[in-house]
Formats: C-alpha cells, structure tokens, sequence
C-alpha cells in the first residue's frame, strides 16, 4: 500500500487502478468502475506557489504540466490532451532546458497559481441561524458555545444573526441604542424583493428600476448592508447582549403538540439576504437546530404528536407525506445557494430527528460542514464548533467560492461526481452520457471546500477494442488534468493544477499488470460512495446482492483457483483485503439502515462522501489495538476473539471512540487499584488508551464521540456491534475471559468460504 500513500502525499489523488483497464470492455469486466478520490486543497509542504497567471492550451484550455512536449528552439509546446501546438508568450523566451519554469519541472505536478495582486478580496461572511423552540438548559448550551465561537473569529469578518421558532426574526446589529429586529412569517415563504422591501433597505437610496439588486455595487448602499451584516469587531458587544437576552420560542405549546419551528423559511430569508448583500462573496450560513421543523415549505412531519416522524420503512413504502415536498424546496434552495457562492452549515443537537435527511441536499451541493449530536451540551457540538474557527494546529483550512474543472485524454469521459459540489453543467465532449452523481458537464461549484474535502471521480474509458493487435498503440498513457480555482483561507483567489499521467493496459496478458496497480483501500471507498449514492437514487436498489455480485466477478476474474474446486481458491496480495471491506460495508451503517433514523443515516453518507481514502477506510473497517500488562500496544484483529478479561481495547470506528475495559480490568478499576503507589504500571495502562485515543479525537472534524465502558455492560454495544461474529450463541463455548455476540449474522469466515464457492464456478 505504500507506493500508493506516496502517490497521495505528491498530489492528493487515490484511484483503484493505477494500472488503467485500456478498453470498454475490460473496464466494464473489471467491476470497479476506473475513478480517482482528489482531495483539491490538500496542503503540500513542498508545493510551489507561483507568482503569475498559469498558461493554458488555446485549443482545450488546459494548463502547461510536466507532461507537455517542449521545442525549445522554436518556443512551442504540444498539449498532451489535445495535441495542439501553442507558441509561448514573450515572458517565457529565457526557457531552455536548463531553465525551466517551476510548472514543467516534473516532480511538481501539482502546483499552485497565485495571480490574485489585481482584485481585492471580500473578507468571510457567517450569518448565524439559531432555533429558539427548545428547552432552557439546551439554550443556554448553544448561547454560551456560540459566544465562545464568536471570540474566535477573524475581527474583519462579517456577522449576522437570524433567530427563528413560530416566526423569522432578523437582527439588525447596526441599530445601537435598542435592539431590533425585523419578523417574518414562518409559514409564509418570502421571496428576495419582498425581503428587500419589508426590511427598508430602500429607505435612503432609491430601488433601480430595472437590473439585478446585488451588493453594494448594484443598488445596495453600503450603511444598509451594515445594519445587518457587520465587522465582528464592532458588534461583538450587540450580538453578545442580544444572545443574553435570548429568550426560548414565547408562542405556547399545546401538551399533545410539537412546537411551531419554522426552519426553511428562516434558511430561506438567510439566504435571500446574503443574496441581496454579498453575492459570489465566501459566506456560510451556519444553522443550530435542535428539533423536527413543522411550519414552512421544508417542513418534515405535523405538529400533532400522534403522528410519528419519518422512518426508513416510511421512506421505502413512499407513505412520508411530507418528504418530497420539503427536499424539493430544499433543491430549490441549494440552486439558490450555489448561484450565489454560498455555503451552508448544519449543526444539529437533537434526541429527536431534525430533518438532515431533506437538508441533505442543500448541504452537499454547498459543500457545508454537518454536525449531528445529542444535545448542544455534548461534547461532540461543543468542540466541533470550536474547531470550525480555530487557527493553528488542525485548523480545518476553510475555503470558498470554488470551481473544479477536469481535462483528461480523448478516450476517457467523466460520469460524474460524488461528493461535496454542485454542477455547472457545462456539457463537451468530456462529459459521458452515463451519468453518476452530478455529471453531464466538465465543471462543478465547489462553494465551500476545506483541507480535508475530497470528490470521488468516476470516470469510463471509450476506447474499442483493438481488432488488429499488430498495430501497436501511438502512447500507453492516459492523461488527467484536475483544477481548482478557489479563493484561499487567506482570502487571496488561487488556481491549483494537478496532473495525473497512468499507463493503459489490455488484451490477454493484461491481468497480472492490472492486479499489481489495484489499490484496494480506494477501491473499498468508491464502493462504497457508489452503493450509498445507488441506495438514494435508484427505486427497489438491493444494496447487499449488488455488492456480492460485484465481489463474486472481481474474485471469480482476478482470483487463482481450479474451476470447481474451492480449496484451490486463492487471491494477490493486492486484492487479498477486499473482501474484507465489503464484508465489513455491506455491515456498516451506510448499507445496513436498520437501527438508524434517515437522519443519522444521512449524516453517515455525508461525511463518507466528503472525507479521504484513509479516513473513508476507518469509518468502513473500524481498527482496533490491544492494550494489555504483556505486550505494548497492538493491532488486534476486529473479531470478537479479541475481547478478554485483561485487556483494555481502543476501538476507532470515526464517528464513536470506544474504550472498553475486559472485567478483570474493570474489576481491579473499581476497587481503585490505580491509586495506590504499587499499582504505577496499571494506572498507566489505563492511561495509555485515553492519551491515543485523545490524539484522535484531537485531530477528527466533526469530533468523534468517546465511549468508554466495561465487558458486559450497556454500553459495550458499541464495541460489540462493529465486531466480526466468529462466536456467536449457537456455536461452540468462547475462550474463558471472552465473549459472545448474540447474532444470527453470518461470521467473516463462513463469508469467505460461500465466496469461494461461488467464485469458481
């Protein structure tokens, strides 16, 4: 796997073969589609920032790469994707093959542009909307954690604030003296004219007659953008004093109803206003829900109590009355959002479900961050919250305003994307009539984007078959080009260009190169994206037969066996994982949907389809370490063999952290042996898996939840469900000290042995 981790640490990209299927029909059989997992603005040490603006190719306008052929007699160079034959521009005639510009050195093949010195950028915008229907203790939770968050921002940074339960109230900050607001009605959705009409921003400036209102450069004045958005230096002092005084949702709840929390229209009047006010600016609306919204267009289910929110079964059976409804709006909105720059944030602290399943949409195309967790008290929104404007260590690098373009070889196309982006739908001949995630076009909206954002490619090879092998191809390597034109942290707009030459392979002969280029962590997660992305969209989609299918082909094409004999059954190096992960995805929360609400559901596939291969990797195939008085700590095999009496496991399942003590452990912890100066070495082996597992936590957006619990207690659940069930109550007696699982799942082992069976027939 290492040669792979190196390819990623030079230009962010993974791809399941690296080795590339050459034709339609060889990638067609070889299952896993040919894609690549791109982190745009993962951070490189050693990357050049060059000072001036990239050169691109007057034909298909891609940029100047090491790949390119250079004439240096004559100033030409002869772009790799379409062969055309540009002249250099005078500023390049000192090149030579002893002075070459940074941009055709071939280590740098991924580079960025800096040419920002022209225009002077907006500074950041964050409008916050915050759900007042809640209890008490919840408020105060949330009005303690957002001022701490407004401590921390950039002073220049614009803020508004919108509150919002039966009715929309719009803060306007500019207005000292008293504190004002503007009221909307939550039912009633309100469009930007009205907006601009009802919160008299035409007061001292008259409306244009004709002409789009945006900014202050078209009809806005400056003094009426700053009643409602404002440096945070200058209302730190009103947006505190106004969030003291923040009172729960006055309106009165009847006992056998929920309360009226009208949260699309609130989102709705957000973006209206950041429409009105700062467009194409980088500005994220940032949402803290704390229950099902019942009034408006996205509202998810009625106020009366009798009837139960949406579950997984309502879904399937099509019986959620109000789900279509809202997600429509929802789309409506995320077009909206996306034609502005705007991005939208989700943090979400509910025992109950809140509606992410509808937001989904609005949140994914933006590129926003999602936050789900139990209460505004938990530590999970707490420190996430934190980390969003923390600067420094593991700061999460937020960037804005984004547009992803990709340039490859003529025989390749672009299905799509799955991942945090929006399309432009800027149709060519890139685009493949196929279409996967949000495709039919060369060109996405990425409005917020961050170090760690990674899109999943999917892409798929044109190229016939060959019918006379004797004429050998003119050049084996097919060409990538990603860029990401983006406005940095800093606020300087940036072009970042990565590009990706792979050999292509095929005909007979072909098989073993193919194995030797797999890469089954990056095959396991684009599975995995495809099979979430198949479960949403596709109607009667049986998620588990597909994902056997497809591990029955890849085993039966690429494995070593004797036809119809199991036994003789074996696989590579590079594949031997494999069915690992699917056996372990086909478990995880993003196949298997019982015991989850839609919401959490929904949560789970967002942050899947927005994060690394590695970290995609944890989430699919939990790891586990083994903490215990005879060995230091070790990788420990996720099965439920791994639990004894005097072990202490550390499970990293991304979104939970599980500590579990074996009940010797826990025994000698309750009798408070770790406090006794004899006992140094066991209060260090308590204390070693806290120190790891506080290291990962430290470094996870949104921050995982700590579970820490006993051998046969409640909350070993946690532990025990992530679990491979190798002993399970009907077979034979666990090892004294173990465990058992009581399931009726089947064990990895008996999985393995069906595959075989299967595979070679």
């Amino acid at each position: 796997m290492s040669e792979f981790l190196d390819l990623e640490s030079q230009d962010g990209v993974r791809m399941p073969w690296n080795v590339i299927p050459g034709t339609k029909q060889e990638s067609t059989n070889s299952v896993v589609p040919v894609s690549a997992i791109y982190s745009p603005i993962k951070p490189f040490p050693s990357m050049p920032v060059l000072p001036y603006a990239a050169l691109r190719c007057r034909t298909c306008r891609s940029v100047l790469n090491p790949f390119s052929t250079v004439d240096y007699a004559a100033k030409i160079w002869i772009c790799p994707f379409c062969f055309t034959r540009n002249h250099f521009p005078p500023h390049y005639a000192s090149i030579s093959d002893e002075n070459l510009p940074a941009e055709l050195f071939p280590q740098y093949t991924t580079i960025e542009y800096d040419s920002s010195l022209e225009k002077p950028t907006s500074p950041p915008v964050f409008i916050f909307v915050v759900d007042t229907c809640m209890i008490e203790e919840e408020l105060s939770f949330l009005k303690s954690a957002l001022s701490q968050a407004l401590g921390l921002l950039p002073d220049y940074s614009l803020v508004g604030l919108i509150t919002f339960g039966t009715f929309v109230h719009v803060h306007e900050l500019g207005f000292s003296g008293v504190p004002k607001t503007y009221i909307f009605k939550g039912s009633k959705d309100v469009n930007k004219e009205q907006l601009l009409e009802q919160m008299s921003f035409f007061l001292k400036k008259p409306k244009p007659a004709t002409g789009v209102i945006a900014g202050h450069r078209d009809g806005l004045s400056t003094e009426s953008i700053a009643r409602f958005l404002l440096p945070a230096s200058d209302c730190e002092f009103a947006l505190n004093s106004v969030l003291e005084e923040l009172q729960k949702d006055p309106w009165p709840v009847p006992a056998d109803q929920r309360a009226t929390r009208c949260t699309s229209t609130a989102l709705s009047v957000a973006a209206s206003l950041l429409g009105a006010c700062v467009p194409g600016s980088g500005a994220r609306i940032m949402a803290f829900i704390g229950g099902p919204s019942t009034e408006g267009m996205g509202a998810i289910v009625s106020k009366n109590l009798s009837e139960p929110i949406r579950s997984h079964k309502d879904l399937d059976k099509d019986s959620a009355t109000h789900f279509h409804k809202a997600v429509k709006f929802y789309e409506g909105l995320s077009r909206q959002l996306v034609n502005q720059g705007h991005v939208l944030d989700l943090f979400a602290s509910a025992l109950d479900q809140v509606g992410i399943a509808e937001l989904k949409i609005a949140v994914e195309r933006t590129g926003g961050l999602v936050v789900l967790a139990e209460s505004f008290g938990h530590s999970v929104f707490k420190d996430s919250l934190r980390r969003v404007f923390k600067s420094g260590d593991y700061e999460l690098g937020l960037s804005s305003n984004g547009i992803f373009e990709i340039n490859c070889s003529k025989d390749v196309k672009v299905q799509g994307i799955i991942g945090p982006c929006a399309s432009l739908e800027k149709k060519g001949p890139l685009c493949s009539d196929t279409v996967v995630g949000q495709g039919s076009t060369s060109a996405w909206k990425m409005c917020g984007l961050d170090k760690a954002t990674s899109l999943c490619l999917i892409f798929e090879i044109v190229k016939k078959e060959m019918p006379d092998a004797t004429v050998q191809p003119t050049s084996n390597q097919f060409y990538f080009q990603f860029l990401t034109y983006y406005q940095h942290s800093s606020g300087q707009m940036r072009l970042r260009v990565t590009t990706l030459s792979r050999r292509w392979v095929a005909g007979p002969g072909s098989l073993q190169e193919l194995i030797a280029g797999f890469d089954q962590e990056a095959a396991a997660v684009v599975m995995a994206r495809l099979v979430s992305f198949k479960m949403e969209t596709e109607a009667e989609f049986d998620p588990i037969r597909w994902l056997d299918k497809s591990l029955i082909h890849m085993c039966s094409r690429f494995g070593d066996y004797q036809k119809d004999s199991p036994s003789s059954f074996s696989l590579s190096p590079r594949f031997s994982i494999f069915p690992q992960f699917m056996f372990h995805l086909r478990r995880s929360q993003f196949v298997q949907v019982f015991n989850n609400s839609p919401d959490e559901t929904a949560y789970f596939r967002m942050i899947l389809n927005r994060e690394n291969v590695t970290n995609s990797v944890v989430m699919l195939q939990p790891s586990l370490i083994s903490y215990s008085f005879h060995s230091g700590p070790e990788p420990a095999l996720l099965d439920v063999a791994a639990i004894a009496a005097d072990r202490i496991l550390l499970l990293d399942a991304y979104f939970t952290v599980v500590i579990f003590h074996g009940s010797t452990i826990a025994q000698w912890r309750k009798a408070g042996y770790q406090d006794l100066p004899e006992h140094q070495a066991f209060a260090q082996l308590l204390q070693a898996p806290r120190d790891d597992g506080d290291q990962i936590i430290k470094e996870r957006f949104p921050v995982p939840r700590l579970v820490i619990c006993d051998q046969h207690g409640s909350q070993a659940r946690f532990l025990l469900a992530k679990l491979n069930p190798s002993a399970t109550y009907n077979n034979e007696a666990p090892l004294p000290g173990g465990d058992v699982i009581f399931t009726d799942d089947v064990s990895f082992e008996v999985f393995l042995d069906h595959l075989q069976r299967l595979a070679v027939q």
